[in-house]
């Protein structure tokens, strides 16, 4: 083997290597994006968003969440948007439309889906964004509200 062919051989090999630890990276970026918390309440988990949220992020989010629940007999899903503000937002126009979908696919999962952390300004780009209020949204203040609700609700105590 000539010293050139050496030379290509290792650059390639260099080029792969550097390929899968891009791809690990990435994959590190999406589950920190929106991490999966199993809760204190059986059947619950907790979805705190962070970050930039487009369409693609959101549909990514969606995603995680719908694999999370499937199959793990996850009843209900508390996502947290106390991280997001304005300047998070990225596409206003397909935000509403983005978390409509969200409870739409977890509904047909059989979870129920709890918002909590949505300040003044995000309430106000949610409204701009076309999101039609459903009655069966369920929105909180504070993450501690919606644990509360959800713990009378199923009849659990902590002492």
């Amino acid at each position: 083997m000539s010293k050139e062919t050496e030379q290509i051989a290792a650059l390639q090999e260099e080029n792969r290597l550097l390929k899968e630890e891009l791809e690990e990276y990435k994959q590190l970026v999406k589950d920190v994006s929106a991490p999966i918390i199993p809760s204190i309440i059986p059947e619950t988990i907790l979805v705190p968003i962070t970050g930039k949220l487009s369409q693609e992020r959101f549909e990514m989010i969606t995603s995680s969440i719908m694999n999370a629940c499937y199959g793990n007999e996850t009843e209900t899903v508390i996502i947290d948007f106390t991280a997001i503000s304005k300047k998070e937002i990225g596409e206003t126009s397909v935000l509403g439309q983005s978390i409509d979908h969200l409870v739409n696919s977890l509904n047909l999962l059989g979870a129920e889906t709890f918002f909590v952390g949505f300040t003044p300004d995000f309430t106000q780009e949610l409204m701009r964004s076309g999101l039609q209020i459903r009655p069966d949204l369920n929105t909180f203040l504070t993450f501690r509200s919606a644990l509360q609700y959800l713990m009378k609700k199923k009849g659990i105590n902590f002492a």
